[in-house]
């Protein structure tokens, strides 16, 4: 198949069109206007800094509804105990800082270069990308970031340095996007890590169709905050 490029506007082609890996298009930018139109349109960005912008729409796609959670034995005693305090939307710029530091084997550099960062910075400040925390003693111990769309979260990287702690937070997270009426998390691609949470493959078809759905419910801008 042939792989877009993108125009100035903020338009993508159907995700239908994509390679078999999940690539559909490149180039582009990350305005806010493309990034929405993006993860509504159910494509997200990920690239290194060697490389245009490429844009992505994965078949089968990873998923998880809050039905699904599982929590193991190890980490629902971490959650009884209290080890962690998770808040919300108190420390987005170092949570994205800090997953871009992660190394990850078998990864080179990190896909979250600078442009991304800065990209969802702005969106935070626009009330759409979000982070969950988990801090320990007052120091920010691991957590994870993604953008929220209607009844849709799509959850984009994650870190921990300390035992569970991004556990912890992605856990808790799932549990109060629930009572917010976020139903759908998107995982993007199949890691083991969040196998064990409950997240499973689902055609592409069946993911867009549920995104549908879940983006005719109203967006719930931030800041968010876990205590109401």
């Amino acid at each position: 198949m042939a792989l877009y490029r993108l125009p100035r506007e903020p338009i993508f082609p159907p995700p239908d069109d994509a390679e078999p890996d999940g690539l559909l298009a490149v180039g582009g930018d990350l305005s806010p206007e493309r990034l929405v139109a993006a993860y509504a349109a159910g494509i997200f960005p990920w690239y290194s800094d060697d490389q245009p912008i490429l844009w992505w729409s994965p078949d089968p796609r990873l998923v998880l509804r809050p039905a699904w959670l599982h929590l193991s034995r190890s980490l629902s005693r971490t959650l009884r105990r209290g080890t962690y305090q998770v808040r919300a939307d108190t420390a987005f710029a170092e949570v994205i800082s800090r997953c871009a530091g992660v190394h990850r084997p078998g990864q080179r550099g990190t896909w979250i270069v600078p442009e991304m960062v800065e990209a969802y910075v702005r969106l935070h400040h626009l009330g759409l990308a979000h982070s969950f925390e988990a801090w320990e003693d007052g120091v920010l111990a691991g957590g994870l970031y993604g953008v929220s769309l209607g009844g849709a979260f799509f959850g984009e990287s994650m870190f921990a340095e300390r035992p569970d702690a991004s556990k912890v937070a992605f856990a808790t997270a799932v549990t109060w996007l629930a009572g917010q009426g976020i139903d759908l998390v998107d995982c993007q691609v199949r890691t083991e890590h969040l196998a064990r949470f409950g997240a499973q493959e689902v055609p592409r078809a069946a993911f867009l169709a549920d995104l549908a759905a879940a983006l005719r419910h109203p967006t719930r801008r931030g800041p968010w905050s876990l205590r109401g």
